[in-house]
């Protein structure tokens, strides 16, 4: 398969519970996040030395994106050391709000709505040729998009005047375009943003915004890898069926409602299919597709994993109890009402369905399940543990990460950009990386050490660009 570089942005939602009369904005808990990154950068946009990106983003809302990852499995383990980084500097904020003499309890969740009907985002986003025309590969992509919801959606107990609802996906009750400018206001399922970070000539960055943050593993690798295969596909033109849909914004409304995932959807030609029928369709073009050209044993899997999902959706969605957020979280809920005879609409229910996001994993119900052995998982808690400082070796976040452990092993003075490395008292020492498949530290550690050498203050070094 072509090579892709993968990302996923996360936006976080944030809370703090007052035990008592004084309360602490949300501002200021945000701020007690990013304390412990002492760092030469701005204080609430900063980068890691694992290579991602963390700050806060509108709405008051952490957000965390993945360095530059070279396969949807990686990037999914990079996803989940985010949440890591951000446990940890949890622990650190509710040191700080303790120091406050505020007492209360801090929350941090990876889900996608709040109780008062605002939504946050996780953002895909694929590195795609420049000569691909992007409105045919986006109209493509969009019956996918609107249909995989039956796989990797989050699951949510929803309120509506018609009474409480389990919806499959948190994301789909968001959107109101196909594709537009925007990710905060009339959300579309791709946005048009053009920032590839990379050479603009050559490349392009899908930005796929219909998405639900995940906590089971199974389900976020199946979530980009899928979505990765069905890319290649629509490059290599190799699907040679219309799924275009009447009414797509319409479409994934009704099958977020939809559990049983067959309700019938109207397609621009006349024809129905349920959204299963659709995925099935995709995957067995998939499984053609990787008998026929060079594919890796990690998209290979992918397509064992899709058809195997798409069998037990179609037969028993509660066949895949262990494997998809959606369903895992609905049995966890229904368990608890068969145990205790308490109502759908018991607020009981809905705080648990918020603390199954919980990234705080002493509270975590999706965390209690996993120490239990109850949820599948598909790497492992070394690989996360690895991914919080050590940035990806196959892509440009390799040369960014050990940048900065260099820079403040040194006490060098720096800013960044995902393509740019600026240094010194001036930041006029600069570092251009365009191709985010570039990963030759060597020329990174070259510039620190000429600095250390003349301790910037040659006037020769003032223009000195290394492009690589």
């Amino acid at each position: 398969m072509q090579k892709r570089i993968y990302g996923i942005e996360t936006e976080y939602g944030i809370i703090f519970t007052p035990d008592g009369r004084k309360t602490l904005p949300v501002e200021k808990a945000i701020r007690f996040l990013f304390e412990k990154l002492i760092t030469t950068e701005h204080f609430l946009n900063v980068f890691l030395e694992n290579g991602a990106r963390f700050y806060q983003d509108t709405g008051c809302h952490p957000e965390y994106a993945t360095p530059e990852c070279s396969s949807p499995k990686q990037v999914a383990i990079y996803d989940q050391a985010g949440e890591r980084i951000l446990e940890d500097l949890q622990g650190y904020a509710e040191e700080k709000i303790r120091e406050e003499r505020i007492p209360g309890k801090l929350s941090i969740f990876k889900n996608n709505t709040d109780f008062v009907g605002n939504s946050y985002g996780c953002h895909e986003n694929y590195l795609v040729d420049r000569d691909v025309d992007f409105y045919y590969l986006a109209e493509q992509l969009i019956p996918f998009l609107v249909t995989r919801q039956i796989y990797t959606g989050a699951g949510k107990v929803f309120q509506t005047q018609d009474g409480v609802h389990y919806c499959v996906s948190q994301r789909a009750q968001h959107i109101y375009q196909k594709i537009s400018g925007t990710t905060t206001n009339d959300r579309s399922i791709i946005n048009t943003r053009d920032e590839p970070h990379a050479d603009r000539e050559k490349y392009r960055r899908l930005h796929v915004i219909v998405g639900d943050s995940n906590m089971s593993e199974y389900t976020n690798f199946l979530k980009v890898a899928t979505c990765s295969v069905v890319l290649q596909m629509i490059e290599d033109n190799f699907i040679n069926k219309d799924f275009t849909l009447r009414n797509p914004v319409k479409a994934i409304k009704d099958i977020t409602y939809d559990v049983t995932c067959k309700r019938k959807l109207r397609l621009d030609n006349g024809r129905e299919y349920s959204p299963i029928e659709i995925q099935r369709e995709y995957c067995e073009m998939a499984q053609k597709y990787v008998e026929q050209y060079p594919v890796d044993d990690e998209h290979r899997d992918a397509v064992q994993k899709w058809q195997y999902v798409i069998d037990c959706l179609d037969d028993d969605p509660r066949k895949l109890d262990r494997e998809i957020d959606w369903v895992i979280k609905r049995k966890m809920i229904e368990s608890y009402i068969d145990r205790t005879g308490c109502s759908w609409n018991d607020p009981k229910i809905f705080m648990m369905d918020l603390q199954y996001h919980d990234i705080q994993r002493k509270r975590s119900l999706y965390y209690l399940l996993e120490r239990a052995g109850a949820v599948e998982r598909i790497y492992t808690e070394d690989d996360v543990e690895a991914a919080k400082s050590t940035p990806p070796a196959d892509t440009r976040a390799r040369m960014r990460g050990e940048f900065i452990k260099l820079a403040r092993e040194n006490s060098i003075q720096y800013d960044l950009d995902w393509s740019n490395i600026r240094l010194g008292n001036l930041l006029n020492v600069r570092v251009i990386c365009n191709n985010p498949f570039e990963s030759d530290i060597e020329k990174v550690a070259e510039l620190v050490r000429t600095i250390q050498k003349t301790n910037l203050r040659k006037t020769s070094l003032s223009k000195l660009v290394i492009q690589s």
